[in-house]
């Protein structure tokens, strides 16, 4: 494999993110930019950088004859495509700023976020998104075009409104060159929503500059090769993929394949044999469960020889790192790697060179097998105030129980209470029509408070250790606000407290104190006995209770979601060292002491 040195693009030449774009056409144009599958042509089809340009122009045209203008903001709400990219390079090159959406995100959210944005257009996938978002459609009175991708404009359109087209229709069929321009490159580029710990979502303002610099430095990192096949399933309106699994790659004119769907990964894996993939995650958890179920069938032969690939395989990997020295039992690993090693790289496609995994932590136990086995596995972090990678492993330099070292550019510091702060590029523009919610999170000098307690290792590594601001975050990335939530499910008459539970985990649970003056009635209503051993262990109890707590958050956005509940008769009291003296949840000891209902609630 070699460097493509003469198709690289730097951060100078590109200035702006739609200027990386026409300079990526202007170097490889008939290169393949983009794969994906045709689901009418049935099979998977590619389309080249001077392909995309036209695509691009096309769109360009469309947004330009509504009568926006630059600064103006489109909304997109589109699974992974070649579309994606064409209204982000489209709205980009005109001057103006997107909002990207998550597909499955509430219709009451979107509209929120479409007001407060004041997006001019919005880009849906389907009718079905329509469908949903329509009868909100009054409060949107800012949105000149509702633009339906997958709709050919003739069958009915429920809930019908004289601002929605069929994009079939809109797009003119054929545009001229894609319009250039001199942008600056420290003008506003993107607003990217997430969760605050008000409930309400957030919009992190980022210029081009912002998400270039970044970027370039995950292309530097990642070592990124012309030859390279990105798949891209995580979504694109998650910065992390955007930043690194989309931009990154058009630095140096690597190819990126769309996965068709989270569902048919394992498929597409196989058939495109890709040769990086960047995931959160929980798709290396799902593998990894996956993995240890099939063994827990097997005999103990092959769970023997499992484990010792694995422990040869890790060590292999520290003496790789400069870490350990070699020893006899190395002596093994090709004939472990051919039985066990080789069997886990041809389910990732046989052609695998890079895994990256952020957006939340990677467990060690997940990080040490991939490793073990041979997969080229680092993680990094970051947050979407820094378009958003802060640091990350490399290949050469790989501690896979730390983030890894910031980024060129990138400088952090400890703060009071051990707060990781950051200075960098990426550095957010601020949060959209929220100056309070800006200063709250700079210091008096500009650096960003992240929120999280770290150590910093005299090599440089960062450690992440524990989170000051009360925010969960899921295996998949997702930062979930607990607090409102907990409020309102203590709402109901029937629970006393309630702890929402999720770090590092795929999905929310909950634990919930039952108010005392309401068990005896929950408990006849349930046929349970009271005095029996334990009363608590009872499903429809337990299916009760989550549909009480689904029903105190049915306001709330889509993330809040409680999908296990454990009840709890014992509450938690100054007396039993479980709240504070001003009556905050002791979360870390409540967890502790709950450890084993909480594994059960994941088991």
């Amino acid at each position: 494999m070699s460097a493509a040195n003469n198709l690289s693009i730097d951060v100078a030449t590109a200035k702006t993110l739609d200027g990386l774009f026409r300079e990526r056409v202007r170097l490889s144009p008939d290169m393949a930019a983009y794969r994906y599958y045709d689901r009418q042509e049935k099979k998977w089809l590619d389309l080249s950088w001077r392909d995309m340009s036209a695509l691009a122009a096309r769109w360009q045209s469309a947004l330009a004859s509504v009568g926006v203008e630059e600064g103006d903001r489109v909304a997109l709400i589109l699974k992974n495509s070649p579309d994606w990219v064409a209204v982000d390079i489209a709205t980009l090159s005109l001057g103006m700023a997107d909002v990207p959406l998550y597909t499955d995100d509430r219709p009451d959210n979107i509209a929120y976020i479409l007001q407060d944005s004041g997006a001019k257009v919005l880009v849906l996938q389907d009718t079905a998104q329509w469908k949903s978002l329509a009868p909100l459609k009054s409060e949107l009175t800012g949105i000149k075009r509702f633009v339906i991708l997958d709709w050919n404009g003739e069958d009915e359109l429920p809930y019908a409104d004289d601002r929605v087209v069929a994009a079939c229709k809109w797009l003119p069929k054929e545009a001229g060159p894609l319009q250039d321009r001199d942008g600056d490159p420290h003008k506003l580029a993107s607003i990217v929503y997430t969760s605050g710990t008000t409930g309400r979502s957030k919009g992190v303002m980022l210029s081009h500059h912002n998400m270039l610099s970044i970027a370039a430095g995950a292309y530097q990192c990642l070592k990124i090769y012309d030859n390279h096949l990105f798949l891209s399933f995580l979504p694109l309106s998650h910065t992390f993929e955007r930043s690194c699994g989309y931009y990154a790659p058009m630095m140096n004119g690597s190819t990126v394949a769309y996965a068709r769907s989270v569902q048919t990964l394992a498929d597409d894996i196989q058939h495109l044999k890709p040769t990086v993939l960047i995931a959160v995650p929980r798709i290396f958890e799902r593998i990894y469960d996956r993995l240890n179920d099939q063994l827990s069938k097997s005999s103990p032969i092959k769970r023997s020889l499992f484990n010792l690939a694995v422990n040869v395989g890790w060590k292999r990997f520290q003496i790789q790192q400069g870490r350990a020295w070699f020893g006899p039992s190395q002596l093994l690993w090709p004939v472990l790697n051919k039985l066990v090693a080789g069997k886990i790289h041809e389910r990732l496609g046989g052609r695998m060179q890079l895994a990256v995994s952020g957006g939340a932590a990677l467990p060690f136990p997940i990080a040490k097998l991939f490793l073990g086995l041979g997969v080229t596995l680092i993680q990094g972090y970051g947050m979407t105030e820094c378009a958003p990678v802060v640091c990350a492993n490399t290949t050469d330099c790989n501690d896979p129980q730390s983030v890894g070292m910031t980024l060129p550019g990138v400088q952090v510091r400890l703060g009071e209470n051990d707060e990781l702060e950051v200075s960098s590029p990426g550095r957010m523009m601020g949060y959209w029509n929220n100056e309070t919610a800006t200063r709250d999170v700079l210091t008096n000098d500009g650096w960003l408070r992240t929120g999280d307690k770290a150590r910093i290792t005299k090599e440089g590594f960062v450690h992440i250790t524990g989170r000051i601001k009360d925010i969960l975050v899921l295996s998949n990335g997702e930062k979930i606000p607990p607090g409102d939530m907990e409020q309102a499910i203590m709402l109901n008459p029937y629970i006393e407290q309630a702890l929402v539970i999720g770090e590092a985990r795929p999905y929310l649970s909950a634990l919930v104190v039952i108010n005392p003056e309401k068990w005896h009635e929950l408990a006849q209503a349930h046929g349970i006995d009271p005095q029996a051993q334990n009363p608590l262990d009872n499903d429809a109890l337990k299916k009760s209770l989550q549909k009480k707590v689904s029903d105190c958050l049915k306001d709330f956005p889509g993330y809040a979601k409680i999908r296990r509940v454990t009840p709890v008769l014992e509450p938690w009291t100054v007396e039993n060292g479980l709240l504070t003296p001003t009556l905050k949840i002791k979360r870390a000891l409540v967890i502790n002491q709950y450890q084993n209902a909480i594994e059960s609630m994941y088991s």
